[in-house]
């Protein structure tokens, strides 16, 4: 492919993610007003730096992206929006976009990957199915060109994700001199739910992501799950030489603990300890409303607590912050509202004038999610399945007292967190209500000294450590 850079101007080292560092939004006047990203993904990948040798290439998400890459040269996007870095934004069609993540990244296989789907109705591959399919290629080559373009001789190239998993061979085939990574967020299927995709698109997302000379993962169990489709898919042994590796991206404690003590969250734990009531103890989960989160069986499990444990009524609240995600998906939307619902029928049941027994609320707001973290003396994270969570590991981080972890044996973070915490199977609402009660019970000194331990491993792989681990792996291909 012709490249419109000079040699002098390609990197070494590049990023390719769906979001980017940055995102803009229009403001009356037509001037864009850009916003950085946050969390752990993102300051992990921000280990890239800043140096002419970097660049981390993204999609235009919506009106604001777009306009802020047409003002930009080449896509590149201006380093004071950037703190610095070197990022290329794509403005891809906006229907090609929409047709990628949407209905085949977010609808298809999000729900293979967490195994979502009510098959006796769905999953359905039509004729729509295919043309969006082909959204999806044409947004995965766009990022291989830019990528392609970008890059100097052997340069590093780490791929995050399931919406960009056929990128690394359209890359390879491209430019066989670079050394590319493959990084799954999510969980990976099983062979038997992996095959409900046809079986060209299943083979074609799995030699997709063996383009690369590294697949790492979030967890030993989804590697394995990984290798065990190229199996039954391609049949045995993995022909292109591709490594699998894992990497359990931990929380950054050294932020996370400077955030949580600035006058904003205090002003936010002054608000939640008003709504609380004194002297009541608190079960605490910060999450998406995302399907996958398990937040309504969550909520049906609190409920069962109060039924079975009456002497816990008026002696705890829940406080739920479940945010909006996702919200042009009508089954998202319907799951929002099924939250609501359920929220509001546990306060009319057992409700008092002095005590609301779920505090919820779901607008996102970042200094109230700590300041939450930091009262809490339960955090019930128990998704149906879940590439990681790192809010099973943020809350051990920030907790002032302490806290006791109710977690879900789905979740990746099980495997670094199961043994200080109080398992459950996510789909029992009778266990997850004993183990409420088991955590609500545990001595104070006990509990501190388990969520110490949580904290140890929590913190273990810091995001820039997570991701310079990657970048050292990538070792020059052999000639």
């Amino acid at each position: 492919m012709a490249s419109t850079l000079d040699a002098a101007q390609k990197a070494q080292v590049l990023v390719a993610s769906n979001r980017g560092p940055v995102s803009y939004q229009v403001g009356e006047d037509g001037s864009l007003h850009a916003r950085r990203g946050g969390g752990g993904v993102v300051s992990g990948l921000s280990s890239i730096g800043s140096g002419p040798g970097s660049v981390w290439v993204c999609a235009a998400l919506g009106d604001g992206d777009r306009a802020a890459v047409r003002r930009a040269d080449g896509g590149l996007l201006p380093a004071e929006d950037t703190g610095g870095q070197r990022v290329r934004m794509l403005d891809i069609d906006a229907t090609v976009h929409a047709e990628a993540y949407n209905d085949i990244a977010n609808s298809v296989l999000w729900f293979v990957h967490h195994m979502l789907y009510q098959t006796p109705l769905e999953p359905v591959f039509d004729a729509g199915f295919r043309r969006q399919w082909a959204s999806y290629e044409s947004y995965n080559r766009a990022f291989a060109e830019a990528l392609a373009e970008e890059a100097a001789e052997g340069a590093a190239v780490l791929i995050q994700d399931y919406h960009l998993a056929l990128a690394p061979r359209m890359l390879r085939q491209l430019r066989p001199d670079l050394r590319i990574g493959h990084f799954s967020h999510t969980p990976w299927a099983p062979p038997d739910y992996f095959r409900l995709l046809p079986d060209d698109i299943a083979a074609e997302l799995l030699s997709g992501i063996l383009g690369a000379d590294r697949a790492a993962f979030l967890t030993q169990r989804w590697a394995d799950a990984f290798t065990d489709c190229c199996h039954a898919v391609l049949g045995p042994g993995i022909p292109s030489g591709t490594r699998i590796g894992v990497h359990g991206l931990g929380a950054d404690a050294d932020f996370l603990r400077k955030r949580a003590h600035e006058p904003d969250v205090d002003e936010r734990m002054a608000a939640l300890r008003a709504e609380i009531g004194e002297g009541r103890k608190t079960i605490v989960r910060v999450d998406r409303t995302e399907l996958s989160k398990n937040i309504v069986r969550g909520l049906l499990a609190y409920e069962q607590l109060l039924e079975d444990h009456p002497e816990w009524r008026e002696k705890v609240v829940h406080v739920a912050f479940a945010y909006p995600s996702r919200q042009d998906l009508a089954v998202y939307r319907e799951y929002t509202a099924q939250v609501r619902q359920v929220a509001d029928e546990i306060n009319e049941r057992y409700g008092t004038a002095g005590w609301t027994p779920v505090v919820l609320h779901v607008k996102d707001d970042f200094a109230r999610s700590l300041a939450a973290y930091r009262l809490a003396d339960v955090a019930l994270v128990n998704p149906i399945r879940d590439g990681m969570n790192l809010v099973a590991k943020e809350v051990p981080v920030v907790s002032d007292e302490g806290c006791a972890l109710v977690l879900s044996r789905e979740a990746g973070a099980y495997e670094e967190l199961g043994e200080d915490s109080f398992v459950v199977n996510p789909y029992d609402i009778a266990g997850t209500a004993r183990a409420l009660h088991e955590a609500l019970t545990l001595p104070a000194d006990a509990r501190a000294e388990r969520s110490k331990r949580l904290a140890a491993a929590a913190t273990a792989l810091p995001p820039a450590r997570w991701f310079l681990d990657q970048l050292t792996a990538l070792d020059p291909r052999p000639s």
